[in-house]
């Protein structure tokens, strides 16, 4: 097959919401339509071990949400299809951002009790910001909820994008009879069961008599209405402006009852964008081109417990990756080959032989990467940067097992690769610090620090406003700031100055008293 077919047949997108909305269960249910698993388990339940589902880390079984990018790959008929599910838990939201960045289009769902959420609201701009196309399912209609029609307007007004829906609820909750399929004129009937699809049937016309006689003629009545409200309403469907991400489709269903997703998924494979151009500092760089590249845009310890290794995954932007080929590693100028190369399905990985635009494949690093790394086969690229945004939360990291120094050394420095948190050492006391954006983050990184390096942490409290990179092109003025501030000095993982201001008024003092350095609130610059 030539590399434009395989281009055009890969579908690589994200999946995003506010937490507990049922983004978990979606992916679930997508996987089962693929065949990828073949019973679909609640992320909860311990009875179901056949089951690949997309939280696999210990601490997520426990909690029940998602707190790391997971990546699966399956094929649904002539389609490949690449999803990465993403923790929906603020606190998690710098992984999910930086996911967005190796996606091509996205899917949100939105709760249709609860509506649009806070944290959907943030994702979304990151999606406005790079005009990634949006698909939104509104999940969980077997219970109660807002009418549709406020709905749309609530995702209207709350995400700025318009919206045309094709898909329209037949009633909610108790009485919810089905879905009418717009995009294909069709009707789905509901049955409530996770194991099984609900019936299908063919319809050419909503006002045939046949639909009354299955749904009953006061709903069937009340569908002709919306549907005539609908067209009335918004505009036809055009695929351009879901393309350029000006309109948003939405379909109706419920992930746990396995409805409205595979309506969902036959419309996401035919109108979804294949692999796009991905730009670069020194130019943009198309899919179809012969030479290889690709960027590192999150690495995972752990990813097997048997085994203390860490997983580099890489967005392949153009080209084709191949295993054993020599690559070149940009940061270190040095050429890579690898043995090892994996495709996953959750925290199941299969070696791969080879990989196309849009894929993403799993690399075992020995230290060698960092979030942001570009591999290519020869030529200079730079994709650009992932940025660390400034940590809102702070605190003294300490051992709490003497006999465990080693252990624990090393589980920060894999976790802080990772990307779940960002790591200072103070330059005027020695002791680590660690900054997060959420407090469930330090849970985490405890829990994981002793569930897989064995080393137990204790935190120590420490009260600071903000961490800001510092530079300046007056080597003067920037040691004299270093000195004058040196109890609030401190480096980052990669050896750049940090100031840890303990207030606001205090950071605007040493902005206004040092004119000629820089602050920085994220640390690309």
């Amino acid at each position: 097959m030539a590399i434009t077919d395989e281009i055009s047949r890969r579908r690589t997108f994200a999946i995003i919401s506010h937490p507990d909305a049922g983004k978990t269960t979606l992916t679930e249910k997508l996987l089962l339509f693929g065949g990828a698993i073949h019973v679909a388990g609640a992320v909860k339940s311990n009875k179901i071990k056949k089951t690949a589902t997309s939280d696999w880390m210990e601490i997520e079984k426990q909690r029940g949400i998602s707190v790391a990018t997971s990546v699966m790959g399956f094929n649904y008929g002539t389609y490949k299809i690449n999803i990465l599910d993403t923790p929906g838990h603020q606190d998690f939201a710098e992984d999910t951002f930086r996911t967005l960045t190796a996606v091509d289009s996205v899917i949100i769902v939105v709760d249709v009790a609860k509506g649009v959420e806070t944290q959907t609201r943030r994702l979304m701009e990151v999606c406005r910001m790079r005009n990634t196309p949006v698909i939104i399912f509104v999940n969980k209609l077997d219970r109660e909820g807002r009418d549709p029609f406020d709905i749309l307007d609530e995702l209207e007004q709350e995400l700025k994008i318009s919206v045309r829906p094709l898909s329209w609820p037949i009633n909610i909750g108790a009485k919810f009879k089905g879905v009418y399929n717009i995009f294909e004129h069709g009707l789905d009937l509901f049955t409530p069961s996770k194991q099984t699809v609900s019936e299908r049937v063919e319809i050419a016309d909503v006002n045939s008599p046949e639909v009354d006689n299955l749904v009953g003629a006061a709903d069937a009545a009340k569908l002709r209405e919306d549907l005539e409200l609908i067209e009335g309403v918004y505009p036809e469907f055009d695929e351009q402006a879901y393309l350029q991400g000006r309109v948003a489709p939405v379909f109706f269903g419920s992930a746990l009852n396995t409805f409205g997703v595979k309506e969902l998924l036959d419309c996401f494979v035919k109108i979804a964008p294949a692999p796009q151009p991905v730009v670069a500092e020194e130019r943009r760089v198309n899919p179809e081109e012969e030479g290889f590249s690709g960027f590192v845009f999150k690495i995972h310890a752990n990813m097997d417990p048997n085994h203390r290794s860490c997983i580099a995954f890489v967005k392949v932007c153009s080209g084709r990756f191949e295993r054993n080929a020599p690559y070149k590693h940009m940061r270190l100028g040095k050429t890579l080959k690898f043995a090892a190369p994996t495709a996953f399905m959750a925290q199941k990985k299969n070696i791969v032989d080879e990989a196309y635009p849009g894929d993403i494949v799993g690399i075992p690093d020995t230290g060698n990467f960092k979030i942001g790394d570009t591999l290519t086969s020869g030529e200079e690229l730079h994709f650009k940067g992932l940025p660390s945004f400034s940590p809102e939360m702070f605190k003294y990291i300490e051992n709490a097992d003497p006999m465990k120094q080693k252990q624990l050394d090393k589980g920060i420095n894999q976790l802080m690769d990772e990307g779940v948190a960002q790591l200072f050492v103070n330059q005027f006391n020695n002791r680590k610090i660690i900054g997060t954006v959420g407090q469930l983050q330090f849970e985490v990184i405890q829990y994981r620090l002793l569930h897989e390096y064995g080393a137990q942490c204790r935190w120590e409290p420490l009260s600071l406003y903000k961490a800001c990179w510092i530079e300046s092109d007056d080597e003067d003025a920037l040691a004299a700031f270093k000195r004058r501030k040196q109890q609030f000095m401190a480096v980052d993982k990669e050896g750049r100055d940090v100031f840890l201001a303990d207030s606001n008024y205090v950071l605007q003092m040493a902005q206004s008293d040092f004119p000629s350095i820089r602050f920085h609130f994220s640390s690309e610059f």
